[in-house]
C-alpha cells in the first residue's frame, strides 16, 4: 500500500478552513467515496494557521493519479497544493477506540466548528 500526503497553506486563497468544510459535506466525501483503489482519505486542517490537507492510503502507486478524476479543490482555493508527498506504506495499527468505522466522523461532518 502507498500513502500520500497533501497540504495548502490558504493564506493567499479567498478559501478558508470554514469554507471548505461546505465542499466536505456537499461533494468531497461522497465523490471520494467512488474512488477504485482508495482505501482511506482523512482531510486535516488548522484553522489558526490556516492549513489544509489530507492523508490518502492507495492499494497501489498507479491508483494515485485517481485523486483528480474527482478533485475540485485546487479550483476552490486557486493553486495547487504547497506540499505533496508520496510514500511507501510501511506498517499500520488499529488500537481500540470508541468508533466501530471511521466513515462520517470529523468536525465538518459533525457540523460544528473547531
Amino acid at each position: 500500500m502507498y500513502l500520500s500526503i497533501v497540504m495548502w497553506d490558504l493564506k493567499k486563497s479567498e478559501a478558508t478552513v470554514e469554507s471548505l468544510r461546505e465542499y466536505l459535506r456537499d461533494y468531497a466525501v461522497d465523490a471520494y467515496s467512488t474512488l477504485e483503489g482508495m482505501r482511506l482519505k482523512a482531510w486535516f486542517s488548522d484553522s489558526a494557521r490556516q492549513l489544509w490537507g489530507a492523508v490518502y492510503l492507495w492499494d497501489s502507486p498507479e491508483q494515485m493519479p485517481g485523486l483528480y478524476k474527482v478533485s475540485r479543490v485546487i479550483d476552490l482555493i486557486g493553486y495547487p497544493p504547497t506540499s505533496v508527498g508520496g510514500f511507501t506504506l510501511e506498517a499500520t495499527a488499529e488500537g481500540k477506540s470508541v468508533h466501530e468505522t471511521l466513515a462520517g466522523l470529523g468536525i465538518a461532518l459533525e457540523g460544528g466548528t473547531q
